[in-house]
């Protein structure tokens, strides 16, 4: 079990995407969870959440996968529970928030919200890290590799 979180080689495919993805991800995490860069903060995402019909305790989990996630990711802990879990939230802002915008994110300010082109890469980013592992320079890769 612990092999199947954690295994992964020394490749450069995982150490990019991985690092990508949390490096991208983790400004909206801490939009929701600290109320930085601009950010509402987690009561007023919670409730924000809540109004869409997600329970608070499913809002808080996706919160901690956004954030905690993102630096896991960077850090290369627990690398393919973290993209499966940042692929689960990704996925959910497809169909919950962002299909009824279309495709392409809001450019010139005329759509009513923003599509879902960068969630769809960043469920690419985590799939390559599901699949992979957190490759080289993780802790995964210090934990499994043979000494």
């Amino acid at each position: 079990m612990w092999q199947l979180l954690v295994g992964t080689s020394d490749h450069m495919a995982g150490l990019i995407a991985r690092a990508t993805l949390g490096l991208v991800l983790f400004p909206h995490g801490a939009q929701k969870l600290l109320g930085w860069f601009g950010g509402a903060g987690p009561e007023a995402t919670i409730n924000a959440l809540g109004q869409m019909g997600i329970p608070p305790i499913l809002a808080m989990a996706v919160i901690a996968g956004e954030t905690l996630g993102a630096l896991f990711l960077i850090i290369g802990f627990l690398s393919r529970f973290c993209a499966l879990s940042v692929g689960a939230i990704m996925a959910g802002a497809i169909v919950m928030v962002h299909q009824q915008h279309g495709f392409f994110m809001n450019w010139f300010g005329q759509q009513a919200g923003e599509g879902f082109e960068y969630h769809l890469l960043a469920i690419g980013l985590a799939l390559v890290v599901f699949i992979s592992g957190g490759g080289f320079a993780s802790i995964d890769y210090l934990l499994t590799r043979e000494h």
